[in-house]
Formats: structure tokens, sequence, C-alpha cells
């Protein structure tokens, strides 16, 4: 298999959908079956699932490409990755609490990052048959269709889904709105707005580069922004791959309620 041109975004999108299919058979051919599990540190779970899924992709990806790292949520922080341009960016199963549950809410989510953003992207919801893919400056689609976030501007009646307790803030102070099911999967959660299922969606203060990565890129190439509350680019790859609290819509959308998260003095629970 010819390696991967990691400064052709649409090469690295092509070869990253294959494999990210084939990951995601494997894990739906876990799914629903007795396997182990377990919890790590921050209570978080993880399952045999995860780990396989891991180590395909790490060892379809990692001979793909030189000088590409790799960052993952199921595989050991290597600093090595600080020094790189480029990175691998995957969370093998986002929404692992819905997988064990037995419940559709699950994907798997991986993106190329270049120098601190996503140039590439696949986001794949084997039960509900949704494969994502977003290419830098060449859109978003899901299942082959563009999509596109929602337009306008404002927060009346508008579809936001967050953290419950960051809901209720915003509701003392914003227009009635509709508050949609928080999805066990972020990434998931962050497609949603990508495709105009949401207007809104709001990540919560412990989220990681693996949660975010490939839903970034479509959020952005479907026509939205994602960042933090205060403004700004989210910026991948840094010594700690962890992130406060962000805002996702389409850009008039974003804008408003930045607007009113700094005037009303809104923090993410």
């Amino acid at each position: 298999m010819p390696a991967i041109e990691v400064a052709d975004p649409a090469q690295a999108a092509a070869r990253l959908a294959e494999h990210v299919r084939e990951a995601g058979k494997l894990a739906l051919s876990m799914f629903q079956t007795p396997i182990k599990s377990w919890t790590k540190a921050g209570s978080s779970p993880v399952c045999d699932a995860d780990v396989a899924v891991d180590s395909f992709l790490r060892e379809r990806l990692s001979t793909e490409g030189n000088g590409v790292a790799w960052l993952s949520e199921e595989s050991a922080d290597d600093p090595a990755r600080l020094a790189a341009r480029y990175v691998w960016v995957v969370d093998p199963i986002d929404g692992t609490r819905a997988y064990l549950a037995g419940l559709p809410d699950w994907a798997i989510s991986a993106a190329l990052v270049d120098n601190g953003r996503p140039v590439a992207a696949c986001l794949y919801a084997p039960v509900t048959e949704e494969f994502f893919v977003a290419i830098v400056d060449k859109g978003a689609k899901c299942n082959g269709v563009t999509i596109a976030a929602s337009g306008g501007a404002s927060l009346a009646q508008a579809r936001i889904a967050g953290p419950k307790g960051f809901l209720e803030r915003l509701a003392a102070v914003a227009p009635p709105f509709a508050a949609m099911p928080r999805l066990p999967s972020l990434a998931l959660r962050l497609a949603r707005v990508a495709q105009g299922t949401f207007d809104v969606a709001i990540a919560g203060g412990n989220s990681h580069d693996w949660d975010l990565a490939a839903a970034d890129l479509l959020v952005h190439e479907a026509g939205g922004a994602i960042t933090p509350f205060g403004g700004g680019p989210v910026i991948y790859n840094r010594r700690v791959p962890r992130h406060g609290g962000l805002v996702a819509a389409g850009r008039d959308r974003h804008a408003a309620l930045i607007d009113l998260l700094r005037d009303r003095q809104i923090a993410p629970s």
C-alpha cells in the first residue's frame, strides 16, 4: 500500500477513511458481546474493544507516512510527538460508556493534525451507519453528502446540547431554547452541529485532543466555529492535550453566544 503524502490532506483523508471503516467493523464485531472492561484514571471506562481498535489503527497508520507522530486515548503518550509537525490524533471508541451499555451513540474518531490544527478527519458511528469526512478547505460530508451547520444568530428556540449545569445557567440569561440530549460521545455531539441537527454544542472543561480534533474540522468545514469560551482557535498536540470549555455553532450564532457568555460571565461546568 502506498505511503500517505501527509502534505496532501485529501490523500490522507482517503487513506484514513479506509482504515477507520475497517476499525468500525472490528468495533461492531465486539459490540453487545461479553467483553472485559475496567476503569482507568479519572473513573473513565475502557474495554477490550478500545484496545483492539487502538492497536489496529496504530498498526495501519504508523506504517504510512514518515514523521507522523501518534496521540491516542488508549496509548501511552510519547513526548516525541511534540517535535513532530504531523500527528495522528485518535479516539478508538469515543463514548465507551454507551458502547458498553449497548447504546448506539459511540464513534471512532481520527484526524491528521498539521502544526496544531486538523487538516483531515474521519468520524464513524457504525451502529447508525454515519460516516463523516472533512478535509481542510474542501468541506465536510456525511455518507458522501455535503453537510452544513445551521445558519442564523438567534438563540431563541435554538437546539443546544451540553452539560446540564451549564444549560441551567444559560437558561437564566438567554431566550428560551431547546435543550438537546447530551450524547455520550462528545465527538458525535459536535458532529451534530456540523450536520445542522444541533444548533449549538457545549463541551465541558475536561475534553482532550482525541475527543475533539476530528469533530473540530467537521464543524469548521461545515461553516461553523468551535472555540474556547474566550474565543480563539483550539490548538492540538500541546504538552498537555486537555482543553477547557468549548462552544460549537454556526459562525453567526457562535459569535452571538460568545458575546452573551462574556457579558454574563458564564463559565463551563
